[in-house]
């Protein structure tokens, strides 16, 4: 007879994470591949969260005196070619449209017609379209600070893509603005980075390490990038926020130019910031289990589903009736300014099979209630935090008085539990033998999870370089807090800070 599986997520994580992954995306109904080789579709349930990431973070941008607007999906190629890092960063990655018009081919089928007489990139990003029409815009440094948002979706060309991750079209927001002074534009650029990571810690429960990026990882065209990165459970990084200061170099490519106070035509300085649907995917890796997806009470879709139990009309009435009253007592309360949302699951399939599409899709709240429960004036409540069989009772008025310290309950313990594992992986190192063991797998036909994050001391040079591409491992950031120097634990030469090294995706 064969052993039944222990999880309802096969493979689980320990045995192999990439499937894992997969899998848990397919059970929460979040995504499926789509026809188009390397784009996938986002189905309701998995919109929904990013749905209410884009409020959160819609209304923390606006807080902070930004404005949203919509600029063309199509950037001339000639636009592209004016900062010649941004398009040397980029042209591996553009999809370019060469024509337009279809029609009747000689042999049968459609071919394309007219040919463009200048090719046009499809959007990888925007700084260079957004750019040309602040140059417009500006003709004073009473014209700024312009300071916008775009929600968009973006097109780069990958080969290897994996959903939510890395696919060839995804949705995202940037912001991009313009100032009259250095000093303006870098402190916009790191109060971005600020709110990215306010965002992902209180909203997603997802710790981060907000830094300065080295020259090597740097966006193309910028002279500083920002970012925040995560530990996923496999112990690899995941870059979830960027915050670029682009100095004056997009502007003096665009041309965005005014007169100051005294009369002299100066350059703008410019900066631009971005999150994307890949916060769904650091979404899975950081709370996630094997039984499928953990959702944060903040950015859940819905906060609770009432099951009702009941084997003949005349109890279905009765259970009924009463999860619809407490349907209403339970959506008029509130938890961290958010409104609870729950839904009654009364559809004809198995009780169990029922329970189990919840705790897959990760519900918060699941509330079973049958004659007894009624009878009782009671609940019978699993929580999604923690295992599928710790269930329990509680009284009706007291889960209707207390779901708003449940969820927020809920909400603290999956960021302290993520925040605990990365603490538990995360090991300063202070000579390169220990380096590479860390970073070594024991088993090389099947890699085991292993390593985590590093912080040790290092010198950006070509040896340095050459040593970390041949364990997979990239610097993710120099901390904000890191100033203590040292001395490079690849080289010997003194250093001014530590860097957090790990494989990443």
């Amino acid at each position: 007879m064969a052993k039944q599986p222990k999880s309802a997520i096969q493979p689980p994580r320990e045995e192999d994470y990439p499937e894992w992954y997969q899998q848990v995306i397919r059970a929460a109904d979040l995504a499926e591949l789509s026809d188009v080789r390397g784009c996938m579709v986002i189905k309701p349930w998995g919109y929904s969260i990013w749905e209410n990431m884009q409020r959160v973070l819609d209304g923390m941008f606006k807080a902070t005196g930004h404005e949203n607007a919509y600029f063309p999906l199509f950037i001339p190629m000639s636009y592209l070619e004016k900062e010649a890092e941004h398009v040397e960063g980029f042209a591996k990655e553009c999809a370019v449209v060469t024509h337009h018009r279809l029609e009747p081919g000689p042999e049968g089928g459609l071919v394309p017609a007219g040919k463009l007489e200048e090719p046009l990139i499809v959007r990888p990003t925007s700084e260079t379209i957004i750019g040309s029409t602040y140059a417009k815009w500006v003709q004073s440094y009473r014209d700024l600070p312009i300071l916008i948002n775009q929600w968009a979706n973006v097109v780069r060309w990958e080969l290897r893509t994996r959903m939510f991750l890395r696919t060839a079209e995804f949705l995202w927001q940037e912001g991009h603005t313009a100032h009259a002074t250095e000093e303006e534009a870098r402190e916009e650029t790191m109060q971005m980075l600020r709110v990215y990571a306010d965002f992902a810690e209180n909203f997603m429960a997802m710790p981060v390490i907000q830094g300065e990026k080295t020259a090597g990882e740097r966006f193309p065209g910028a002279v500083a990038t920002y970012s925040i990165e995560a530990m996923m459970q496999d112990r690899k990084a995941l870059q979830a926020g960027t915050s670029h200061f682009l100095g004056q170099n997009f502007s003096r490519a665009q041309e965005i130019k005014f007169q100051d106070q005294n009369g002299d035509e100066v350059f703008a300085w410019t900066t631009s910031w971005g999150v994307s649907t890949r916060l769904v995917g650091g979404l899975i890796m950081t709370h996630a289990d094997d039984d499928g997806m953990v959702i944060p009470p903040r950015l859940a879709p819905k906060h609770a589903v009432i099951l009702p139990i009941y084997r003949n009309d005349e109890e279905r009435a009765t259970v009924l009736e009463y999860c619809n009253s407490l349907k209403s007592e339970l959506d008029s309360k509130t938890f961290s300014g958010i409104p609870v949302q729950t839904f009654i699951d009364d559809r004809d399939i198995r009780g169990g099979d029922k329970q189990w599409q919840h705790i897959k899709r990760g519900v918060p709240l699941r509330m079973e209630i049958g004659p007894r429960d009624v009878a009782g004036n009671s609940v019978f409540l699993g929580r999604r935090d923690k295992g599928v069989k710790e269930k329990s009772g509680i009284d009706r008025n007291e889960l209707v008085n207390t779901i708003g310290n449940i969820l927020d309950e809920m909400q603290t313990g999956l960021f302290t539990k993520a925040k605990q594992m990365r603490t538990d992986h995360t090991k300063e190192i202070t000579n390169v033998d220990d380096f590479r063991a860390y970073f070594t797998p024991k088993n090389a036909k099947k890699p085991e999870i292993h390593g985590g994050f590093v912080l040790a001391h290092w010198n950006e040079c070509p040896e340095v370089e050459e040593e970390l591409k041949k364990l997979k491992v990239t610097i993710r950031c120099v901390p904000s807090d890191e100033t203590e120097p040292g001395t490079c634990i690849f080289t010997g030469k003194p250093s001014q800070s530590r860097a957090v090294f790990a494989k990443a995706y």
